[in-house]
């Protein structure tokens, strides 16, 4: 009888026990990951023939050609040999592609968790020379839509897409990251020129040069790339044989990374941030200048920087602005010269003094900055009517991207600045 009494009982707390562990599962509509295996990723990287531009990111011209990069899916390489028609040549594909930066033949690409180097002397035949395994935190790519995600399990491998659909899982949560879209030098030598649009690298130069909204830039032998609050160090002694080298928080918050003058500038939402790269493998913070909480590009020239602040959403605040920031010497004392209203702007790229603004639905704008206390009054051209995401100023041409695609621009006579051609985003 009592063997009969502890087999009742027994069966009643596993029913019990069962029922409040299902208390903790919930059902409810989501975004369910669709992943891709890490042997898939790793084996995914290849030239393709070229395609039509449909969610362009960031860009970076090194030589003759610009390289687009189609968020998560590859680069775009395009032949600008003749600016009046730049032609599509090849697409890249590296799943997971983000940002770029080369040194000398060598493209450097994430790709989710890792960083690849990728031989391009040779477009006809791209190959894959490197691999630094999860080098990156894993990350996610948005969902587009106001559904929650459903768990990830990362031992299946990334998640490349959702599917939305029913899922029961127990309520237990765990956070990633998700992937930040729209988030140059004046010296050229390879001790200090970085990929960042302060100016042009002339043609055959060690290292390209790239747009305001770059997370990853190059100096001397290393590559540096940032995500909302870590600095990653790799060694590119040897361009084609990248290693990681460490990494350090810079911070909270980080969105674009700008290399001038031996520094590292930040681009946060709260403000700019100054590393000190005097000793290139520990970086060593200077100073900050903090403004309202904005998305906010940097780019430096002469001794000022030119900040623009952008509000809504995820950026805080619904200032958007132009902030014109002096820099002492040593970086470590900064002023506020001067504030500009815009529309919403993204990104910038300077050339002497002449400033390119993407100010987002209100097109590109270009100004003389020569006198910083009256630059609202000093506007060269305004290209309204376009959508704009980034610049980068190169020997008299301009190169942008934005929502509706690639365009170009001869600013040689910058009071008669023209466009040269357009590459279409095909939705």
């Amino acid at each position: 009888m009592k063997k009969t009494i502890h087999i009742f009982t027994f069966f009643l707390m596993a029913v019990a026990l069962a029922s409040c562990l299902d208390e903790y599962k919930e059902v409810f509509t989501a975004n369910s990951p669709v992943y891709m295996t890490y042997d898939e990723l790793r084996a995914a990287v290849k030239k393709s023939a070229p395609r039509d531009l449909k969610k362009p990111g960031k860009i970076y011209f090194k030589d003759q050609y610009i390289f687009i990069n189609e968020e998560l899916k590859g680069v775009h390489v395009i032949n600008n040999a003749n600016p009046a028609s730049p032609q599509k040549v090849a697409f890249i594909e590296i799943p997971g592609s983000v940002d770029i930066a080369v040194k000398n033949n060598i493209l450097y690409s994430d790709s989710y968790v890792d960083l690849v180097a990728l031989d391009i002397s040779n477009l006809d035949n791209v190959r894959e020379v490197s691999r630094v395994k999860d080098a990156f935190p894993y990350t996610v790519p948005p969902t587009g839509n106001d559904y929650r995600m459903a768990q990830v399990d990362k031992e299946k491998g990334v998640v490349i897409d959702w599917e939305i659909k029913k899922v029961r899982q127990e309520m237990e949560y765990r956070y990633y990251p998700v992937y930040n879209f729209r988030s140059g030098a004046e010296k050229f030598d390879a001790a200090s020129y970085t990929q960042n649009s302060g100016g042009a690298a002339p043609s055959g130069s060690t290292f390209g040069v790239g747009g305001s909204m770059a997370r990853f830039g190059l100096y001397g032998d290393y590559l540096y790339t940032v995500d909302h609050s870590t600095l990653y160090l790799f060694d590119v002694k040897d361009a084609a044989a990248p290693s990681s080298i460490g990494k350090q928080n810079v911070g909270w918050n980080v969105e674009t990374m700008f290399i001038y003058d031996n520094h590292l500038f930040f681009g946060t939402q709260n403000g700019m941030r100054i590393f000190s790269l005097a000793v290139a493998t520990v970086p060593r913070y200077v100073g900050d200048f903090w403004h309202i909480t904005s998305c906010d590009p940097v780019v430096i020239s002469n001794g000022y920087a030119y900040i623009t602040l952008r509000g809504g959403t995820v950026c805080g605040s619904n200032t958007n602005r132009l902030d014109v920031v002096k820099l002492s010497a040593d970086y470590k004392n900064l002023s506020l010269i001067a504030s500009y209203p815009l529309n919403g702007p993204y990104g910038l790229g300077i050339d002497g003094d002449i400033l390119f603004v993407c100010d987002g639905s209100a097109g590109l704008k270009v100004y003389n900055v020569a006198d910083k206390t009256t630059i609202d009054q000093h506007r060269i051209a305004s290209f309204p009517n376009i959508k704009t995401y980034d610049v980068i100023p190169v020997n008299g041409f301009l190169f942008m991207i934005g929502d509706d695609g690639f365009y170009l621009y001869d600013y040689s006579n910058v009071q008669n600045i023209k466009q040269l051609s357009h590459i279409p985003v095909v939705k």
